[in-house]
């Protein structure tokens, strides 16, 4: 559907006085374009000092995720027919970045994009008809995603939540952990055992996807226990004790709920590694603005190459993912398999933003541990994705695996 187009000139042929990350985009078709002006604006209105209020108070960024529903930027991906703007997951990177880059954070919002894939494939139309117009218009929000539990982890096949079917409904107990945006969804995304694992010939079998109303499950069966964390990420453990669910809430067919998550987990890969973009890019611009103006010894610290080449070799890092990035992305839109490039792509991303957030923090020197400077936060936030929504260690043993044919290491 897109045009991946290089700007060669960034590099080669722009004069030095024009030189600028923000001339610097990787897509740069019209659609995309007008969308990546159109979200930089939007992030005008909230500054440094709104994330850093709600940080404080661990709060929940009501306003900005408002703003970027009314102005139609997470339905992008439903299709028209159900309200939102039909277009493909290169488009929603492309909005995801720009977030970052603006220094602002999509973690409240961001699981809409991945988790309504699985409804939009493989729900049926009654749920499609339901929920999609619903969940475009905003007036219901699909954020948490229940999968990870504190004794399987990423051990997806060995999740000890179950759903017993009783008549008409299916009964859910069990726990999850890492569920963000749970006090702030009204719809979850819930991967559930059910059927034993000691009756399923594969371990990804007897697994299936439910669409849970929370707003009804609440105080019923289903509790939610906030965690605080390094970063304002909204965080959750939750419980399910003898909940009671319509079976009309099972997406798919019963027992092959494992499968239908996976391209969901694929796009998540790809959105979080355009973040990650983004951040290395709000980074990089951060720390080339306090090299030049910084004045030590009658001269700015930019001058030293102690200095240069630390941000010098992140923007590289940044420039290089981020083909990987769109790469995957257009893979993804054009249906082909991108098991590879989306975890590649998460990988070297997640490197990227790090390397330049590393950079970022020795570049201020002690100014970079002040709030004011949002240098400790977008640090903070950055340091994440070493860790999730996958670890790196994991994506390692993914592509030795799955790619270069070594032995299974877990």
């Amino acid at each position: 559907m897109f045009n991946l187009i290089y700007i060669k000139k960034g590099i080669i042929d722009m004069p030095d006085e024009n030189k600028s990350i923000e001339t610097l985009s990787l897509v740069q078709d019209d659609t995309n374009s007008e969308i990546r002006s159109s979200v930089a604006k939007l992030c005008q209105d909230f500054q440094g000092e709104y994330w850093r209020n709600l940080d404080r108070e661990q709060a929940y960024p009501t306003e900005f995720v408002q703003s970027l529903t009314d102005s139609g930027f997470l339905s992008v991906l439903i299709p028209e027919q159900y309200g939102g703007s039909g277009l493909g997951i290169t488009s929603a990177s492309v909005i995801l970045e720009e977030i970052h880059h603006r220094g602002c954070n999509a973690a409240a919002c961001h699981a809409q994009m991945y988790t309504m894939g699985t409804v939009l494939r493989h729900g049926s139309d009654e749920q499609k008809k339901s929920y999609l117009p619903e969940i475009a218009s905003g007036k219901l929000r699909l954020q948490a995603f229940g999968v990870t539990e504190p004794t399987s982890g990423t051990d997806t096949t060995s999740l000890r939540t179950t759903a017993t079917k009783d008549g008409d409904d299916y009964i859910i107990n069990g726990q999850k952990i890492w569920t963000s945006r749970a006090e702030h969804s009204d719809l979850m995304l819930l991967l559930a055992r059910t059927k034993p694992l000691s009756e399923v010939s594969k371990k990804t079998d007897g697994l299936s996807v439910f669409l849970l109303d929370m707003q009804k499950a609440k105080n019923n069966g289903l509790t939610i226990k906030p965690i605080r964390t390094m970063m304002n990420h909204s965080t959750t453990e939750v419980f399910f004790d003898n909940l009671r669910i319509p079976a009309d809430n099972l997406i798919g067919e019963e027992n092959k709920g494992f499968r239908y998550i996976l391209s969901g987990m694929n796009a998540e890969r790809i959105l979080i590694a355009a973040e990650c973009i983004g951040d290395a890019k709000w980074f990089t611009n951060k720390s080339t603005q306090y090299a030049n103006d910084r004045q030590i010894f009658g001269r700015s610290i930019g001058q030293n190459q102690g200095i240069q080449f630390p941000i010098a070799r992140a923007y590289a890092q940044m420039r290089a993912a981020e083909l990987m990035v769109y790469h995957a992305a257009k893979l993804y839109d054009d249906g082909k398999p991108i098991g590879e490039e989306a975890n590649t792509a998460k990988l070297l991303a997640a490197d990227a933003s790090w390397a330049a957030a590393e950079a970022c923090v020795q570049t201020h020197g002690g100014f970079g541990f002040a709030e004011e400077y949002d240098v400790e936060r977008k640090f903070r936030e950055a340091r994440l994705y070493q860790v999730a929504p996958i670890s790196t260690n994991l994506i390692l043993s993914y592509i030795s695996e799955h790619v270069l044919g070594m032995k299974r290491s877990y």
